[in-house]
Protein backbone atom coordinates (compact mmCIF):
# COMPACT_ATOMS: atom_id res chain seq x y z
CA UNK A 1 0.00 0.00 0.00
CA UNK A 2 1.32 3.37 -0.14
CA UNK A 3 2.91 5.21 1.94
CA UNK A 4 2.15 8.26 1.36
CA UNK A 5 -1.64 7.72 0.86
CA UNK A 6 -1.58 5.88 4.01
CA UNK A 7 -0.16 9.11 6.07
CA UNK A 8 -2.43 11.70 4.60
CA UNK A 9 -5.06 9.15 5.75
CA UNK A 10 -3.45 9.53 8.80
CA UNK A 11 -3.39 13.25 8.88
CA UNK A 12 -6.65 13.43 8.29
CA UNK A 13 -8.75 11.03 10.96
CA UNK A 14 -6.45 13.00 13.04
CA UNK A 15 -6.67 16.36 12.54
CA UNK A 16 -9.61 18.22 14.92
CA UNK A 17 -12.69 20.65 13.23
CA UNK A 18 -10.53 23.96 12.83
CA UNK A 19 -8.05 21.97 10.50
CA UNK A 20 -10.62 20.22 8.61
CA UNK A 21 -12.42 23.42 8.11
CA UNK A 22 -8.95 25.35 7.01
CA UNK A 23 -8.50 22.41 4.43
CA UNK A 24 -12.59 22.62 3.00
CA UNK A 25 -11.70 26.34 2.80
CA UNK A 26 -8.81 25.77 0.65
CA UNK A 27 -10.27 23.21 -1.43
CA UNK A 28 -13.50 25.43 -2.16
CA UNK A 29 -10.78 28.31 -3.28
CA UNK A 30 -8.89 25.60 -5.13
CA UNK A 31 -12.00 24.89 -7.04
CA UNK A 32 -13.21 28.22 -7.68
CA UNK A 33 -9.40 29.55 -8.89
CA UNK A 34 -9.21 27.04 -11.35
CA UNK A 35 -12.88 27.56 -12.82
CA UNK A 36 -11.92 31.05 -13.52
CA UNK A 37 -8.41 30.51 -14.89
CA UNK A 38 -10.16 27.65 -17.29
CA UNK A 39 -13.24 30.13 -18.44
CA UNK A 40 -11.19 33.00 -18.85
CA UNK A 41 -8.05 31.60 -20.40
CA UNK A 42 -10.93 29.58 -23.22
CA UNK A 43 -12.70 33.12 -23.84
CA UNK A 44 -9.47 34.98 -23.69
CA UNK A 45 -8.31 32.66 -26.60
CA UNK A 46 -11.65 32.82 -28.48
CA UNK A 47 -11.17 36.83 -28.52
CA UNK A 48 -7.57 37.22 -29.49
CA UNK A 49 -8.73 34.83 -32.49
CA UNK A 50 -11.01 37.17 -33.39
CA UNK A 51 -8.82 40.20 -33.17
CA UNK A 52 -6.41 38.54 -34.75
CA UNK A 53 -8.31 37.11 -38.17
CA UNK A 54 -11.50 39.07 -38.62
CA UNK A 55 -10.53 42.54 -37.63
CA UNK A 56 -8.65 42.79 -40.48
CA UNK A 57 -11.23 41.05 -42.75
CA UNK A 58 -13.56 43.39 -41.37
CA UNK A 59 -12.50 46.28 -43.34
CA UNK A 60 -12.19 43.93 -46.62
CA UNK A 61 -15.69 43.74 -46.49
CA UNK A 62 -17.61 45.49 -49.60
CA UNK A 63 -20.01 47.59 -46.77
CA UNK A 64 -19.69 48.88 -43.30
CA UNK A 65 -22.99 46.94 -42.32
CA UNK A 66 -21.99 44.24 -43.88
CA UNK A 67 -19.09 44.27 -42.34
CA UNK A 68 -20.48 44.59 -39.09
CA UNK A 69 -22.54 41.53 -39.81
CA UNK A 70 -19.49 39.28 -40.35
CA UNK A 71 -17.78 40.19 -37.45
CA UNK A 72 -20.42 39.95 -35.16
CA UNK A 73 -21.41 36.44 -36.69
CA UNK A 74 -17.69 35.78 -35.91
CA UNK A 75 -16.88 37.43 -32.41
CA UNK A 76 -18.52 34.62 -30.11
CA UNK A 77 -17.25 36.81 -26.82
CA UNK A 78 -18.76 39.93 -28.14
CA UNK A 79 -15.70 41.96 -27.43
CA UNK A 80 -14.68 43.91 -31.16
CA UNK A 81 -18.39 43.83 -32.78
CA UNK A 82 -20.16 45.72 -30.13
CA UNK A 83 -18.19 48.98 -31.28
CA UNK A 84 -19.64 48.38 -34.91
CA UNK A 85 -22.42 48.23 -33.60
CA UNK A 86 -22.92 51.18 -31.69
CA UNK A 87 -21.75 53.24 -34.60
CA UNK A 88 -24.92 52.02 -36.50
CA UNK A 89 -26.78 52.54 -33.74
CA UNK A 90 -25.22 56.35 -33.69
CA UNK A 91 -25.84 56.74 -37.09
CA UNK A 92 -29.73 56.21 -36.17
CA UNK A 93 -30.50 58.44 -33.30
CA UNK A 94 -32.85 60.86 -34.14
CA UNK A 95 -31.72 64.75 -34.50
CA UNK A 96 -34.80 65.83 -32.27
CA UNK A 97 -33.20 63.97 -29.18
CA UNK A 98 -31.04 65.50 -26.41
CA UNK A 99 -28.11 62.83 -27.64
CA UNK A 100 -29.34 63.90 -31.53
CA UNK A 101 -28.71 67.44 -30.52
CA UNK A 102 -24.67 67.11 -30.21
CA UNK A 103 -22.21 67.09 -32.37
CA UNK A 104 -22.41 63.98 -34.06
CA UNK A 105 -18.00 63.26 -33.89
CA UNK A 106 -18.03 63.75 -29.82
CA UNK A 107 -21.69 61.58 -29.47
CA UNK A 108 -19.63 58.69 -31.33
CA UNK A 109 -16.39 59.21 -29.32
CA UNK A 110 -19.18 59.25 -26.33
CA UNK A 111 -20.76 56.40 -27.36
CA UNK A 112 -17.57 54.44 -28.54
CA UNK A 113 -15.78 55.24 -25.18
CA UNK A 114 -19.13 53.62 -22.72
CA UNK A 115 -19.03 51.06 -24.93
CA UNK A 116 -14.89 50.01 -24.19
CA UNK A 117 -15.92 50.96 -20.94
CA UNK A 118 -18.59 48.20 -20.50
CA UNK A 119 -16.29 45.51 -22.44
CA UNK A 120 -13.59 46.25 -19.78
CA UNK A 121 -15.75 45.27 -17.04
CA UNK A 122 -16.39 42.13 -18.63
CA UNK A 123 -12.65 41.30 -19.20
CA UNK A 124 -12.25 41.96 -15.86
CA UNK A 125 -14.93 39.72 -14.15
CA UNK A 126 -13.31 36.86 -11.97
CA UNK A 127 -9.97 38.56 -11.89
CA UNK A 128 -10.51 39.98 -8.63
CA UNK A 129 -11.38 36.73 -7.31
CA UNK A 130 -8.36 35.29 -8.66
CA UNK A 131 -6.17 38.01 -7.12
CA UNK A 132 -7.85 37.51 -3.61
CA UNK A 133 -7.13 33.85 -3.64
CA UNK A 134 -3.84 34.34 -4.86
CA UNK A 135 -3.27 36.56 -1.98
CA UNK A 136 -5.17 34.95 0.91
CA UNK A 137 -4.58 31.18 0.46
CA UNK A 138 -0.68 31.33 1.72
CA UNK A 139 -2.51 33.00 5.32
CA UNK A 140 -4.58 30.19 5.22
CA UNK A 141 -2.66 27.89 5.15
CA UNK A 142 -0.69 29.40 7.58
CA UNK A 143 -4.03 29.36 10.04
CA UNK A 144 -3.44 25.65 9.69
CA UNK A 145 0.27 25.51 10.35
CA UNK A 146 0.26 27.65 13.37
CA UNK A 147 -2.79 25.44 14.72
CA UNK A 148 -0.79 22.16 14.00
CA UNK A 149 2.16 23.55 15.46
CA UNK A 150 0.49 24.60 18.50
CA UNK A 151 -1.39 21.30 18.67
CA UNK A 152 2.37 19.43 18.36
CA UNK A 153 3.40 21.73 21.49
CA UNK A 154 0.33 21.09 23.39
CA UNK A 155 1.13 16.96 22.72
CA UNK A 156 4.66 18.23 24.32
CA UNK A 157 3.09 19.43 27.71
CA UNK A 158 3.91 17.22 30.67
CA UNK A 159 6.46 15.26 28.84
CA UNK A 160 10.15 15.75 29.90
CA UNK A 161 11.22 13.38 27.06
CA UNK A 162 10.35 14.66 23.46
CA UNK A 163 8.51 11.44 21.75
CA UNK A 164 8.42 11.53 17.88
CA UNK A 165 4.93 9.99 17.48
CA UNK A 166 3.62 12.37 19.59
CA UNK A 167 4.52 15.45 16.99
CA UNK A 168 4.92 13.77 14.21
CA UNK A 169 0.56 13.80 13.38
CA UNK A 170 0.78 17.67 14.13
CA UNK A 171 3.84 18.77 12.71
CA UNK A 172 2.96 16.88 9.14
CA UNK A 173 -0.43 18.42 9.74
CA UNK A 174 1.09 21.82 9.63
CA UNK A 175 3.39 21.14 6.64
CA UNK A 176 0.86 19.95 4.47
CA UNK A 177 -1.55 22.72 5.35
CA UNK A 178 1.45 25.43 4.39
CA UNK A 179 1.63 23.22 1.28
CA UNK A 180 -1.53 23.53 0.39
CA UNK A 181 -1.96 27.08 0.76
CA UNK A 182 0.64 27.41 -2.28
CA UNK A 183 -0.61 24.91 -3.87
CA UNK A 184 -3.67 27.39 -3.94
CA UNK A 185 -2.27 30.57 -4.34
CA UNK A 186 0.44 30.00 -6.97
CA UNK A 187 -1.72 29.15 -10.12
CA UNK A 188 -4.47 32.02 -8.91
CA UNK A 189 -1.55 34.80 -8.96
CA UNK A 190 -0.22 32.99 -12.25
CA UNK A 191 -3.38 32.96 -14.00
CA UNK A 192 -4.08 36.71 -12.93
CA UNK A 193 -0.93 37.84 -13.70
CA UNK A 194 -1.26 36.05 -17.58
CA UNK A 195 -4.88 37.68 -18.01
CA UNK A 196 -4.39 41.02 -16.77
CA UNK A 197 -1.72 41.18 -19.92
CA UNK A 198 -4.14 39.80 -21.97
CA UNK A 199 -6.93 41.81 -21.14
CA UNK A 200 -4.39 45.18 -21.73
CA UNK A 201 -3.35 43.64 -24.91
CA UNK A 202 -7.11 43.27 -26.19
CA UNK A 203 -7.85 46.92 -24.74
CA UNK A 204 -5.69 48.33 -26.49
CA UNK A 205 -6.61 46.45 -30.00
CA UNK A 206 -9.70 47.86 -28.74
CA UNK A 207 -9.28 51.64 -28.72
CA UNK A 208 -7.16 50.81 -31.80
CA UNK A 209 -10.47 49.65 -33.77
CA UNK A 210 -12.36 52.17 -32.30
CA UNK A 211 -9.97 54.90 -33.53
CA UNK A 212 -10.29 53.29 -37.40
CA UNK A 213 -14.06 53.29 -36.96
CA UNK A 214 -13.92 56.67 -35.87
CA UNK A 215 -11.97 58.08 -38.49
CA UNK A 216 -13.70 56.06 -41.19
CA UNK A 217 -17.11 57.25 -40.20
CA UNK A 218 -15.66 61.03 -40.22
CA UNK A 219 -13.82 60.67 -43.41
CA UNK A 220 -16.89 58.74 -45.38
CA UNK A 221 -19.52 61.77 -44.42
CA UNK A 222 -21.46 59.36 -41.91
CA UNK A 223 -20.43 61.52 -38.93
CA UNK A 224 -22.00 65.00 -39.35
CA UNK A 225 -21.93 68.29 -37.38
CA UNK A 226 -25.55 68.62 -36.30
Amino acid sequence: MNPQIVGLAHFWTEADGLAKTVAYVLLLMSLTSWYFIVLKTFRTRRARLTGRIWLPLFWKANSFEEATRQLSANDPEQIFSPLAQCCLTAQAISSDSLEGKVDRSELLTRILRNEINAIALRLENGLTVLASIGSTAPFVGLLGTVWGIYHALISLTGNQQIMIDKIAAPVGEALIMTAAGLAVAVPAVLAYNFLSRANRITLTQLDGFAHDLHAYLSTNGMVKKS
